[in-house]
């Protein structure tokens, strides 16, 4: 292990806000954990940009290294899960909000927060499908365990150019579903969401358009929504019989309302997806599939963009706007202008 390695690290600052810059730390700045690792992979998320502002929300305290994601080497372990040399990854639990993240050559964890790298990814692979493609990956398990099944016809997809949205859409392509997705940025992404395996792409106006009535026309047998807000109470009432929709985040806002009957009247399922504690059987089994056959080949052939240490901010600043489309990973081994 090297006595110093670089680290993207956020500080408090005395006369208030906060500061995020490069340093470079050593083995004792490390927090506690029973497994050091190389880290050689993180990613970027839109938790990550939040955990460089000062009102993000999602730090509990300073000084904090993002990066919720993170893939490496096992160097050393006091655990019997794992041994130097093991390859694992971490998504979810306290890393970047409050214990030191990916965006660091080195990080101290608990084991008990780490799975295995699955057989059929490598490191990069599991960055770029990350959080986001676990949180897809879930809730495409959670629409399966409904009853949800491709002969029930359309699923949606909502934001379906951010990191959740592409990869549940590769994800759902790859198991016969057809796929409408939705995105705001329709006239610029419209063939990629094709190639990502959509069979129809529609505006978010069009998928966020008010239904007539307390009930509207049965046009989704499920959805995967990542958006939430207001629009949701609508989506709800165009799901068809039996169908269900997964819920992950909130960029359309926290709140909605709605009335019983889509759920009284047609027996659907609103079901809350969590990627952050997610059960380790339930995660370790659903990262062994998206290394078989949930693999979102089509998501990581096209969607996935490489950077490094001296794009992080910009990147990071990218994502909070609403500008990122796809996965972008962090190569946490490349040269660093301090170098």
């Amino acid at each position: 292990m090297k006595n110093n390695f670089p680290a993207y690290v956020v500080r408090k600052e005395e006369q208030g806000g906060v500061k995020a810059a490069m340093e470079q730390l050593t083995k004792e700045d490390l927090p506690n954990g029973d497994v050091t690792l190389q880290v050689q992979y993180s990613s970027v998320n839109f938790k990550d940009g939040l955990a460089t502002t000062e009102k993000g929300g999602v730090v509990r305290e300073y000084p904090i290294v993002p990066g919720i994601d993170l893939a490496g080497i096992v160097e050393e372990s006091v655990s019997g899960r794992f041994a130097p040399g093991d390859r694992v990854i971490s998504t979810g639990f306290e890393p970047g909000v409050s214990h030191f993240g990916g965006y660091s050559q080195y990080a101290r964890l608990r084991s008990e927060w780490l799975v295995s790298l699955p057989h059929g990814l490598s490191e990069k692979e599991a960055m770029a499908i990350g959080t986001a493609g676990f949180t897809a990956a879930l809730s495409v398990d959670a629409l399966l365990r409904a009853g949800v099944t491709p002969e029930m016809g359309n699923i949606l997809v909502t934001g379906a150019t951010g990191g959740v949205g592409s990869m549940a859409v590769a994800i759902l392509s790859k198991l016969g579903f057809e796929v409408t997705a939705s995105t705001g940025k329709k006239d610029q992404q419209e063939q990629l969401l094709r190639n990502l395996g959509a069979s129809h792409v529609i505006s978010r106006e069009e998928a966020d358009a008010p239904a007539k009535g307390a009930m509207g026309k049965q046009l989704w047998s499920g959805i995967i929504d990542p958006a939430a807000g207001p629009a949701l109470a609508e989506r709800l009432k165009q799901i068809q019989y039996g169908g269900a929709v997964a819920v992950s985040g909130l960029t359309g806002g926290a709140a909605f309302e709605s009335t019983v009957f889509p759920f009284i009247l047609r027996g659907i399922q609103l079901i809350g997806i969590d990627s952050v504690y997610c059960p380790m059987e339930r995660r370790e089994r659903i990262w062994k599939l998206l290394g078989g056959e949930w693999k979102p080949d089509r998501a990581l052939e096209l969607g996935i963009q490489e950077i490094s240490w001296a794009q992080l901010p910009q990147t990071l600043e990218t994502i909070l706007k609403g500008g990122a489309v796809g996965r972008t990973v962090v190569n946490t081994m490349s040269v660093t202008p301090a170098e």
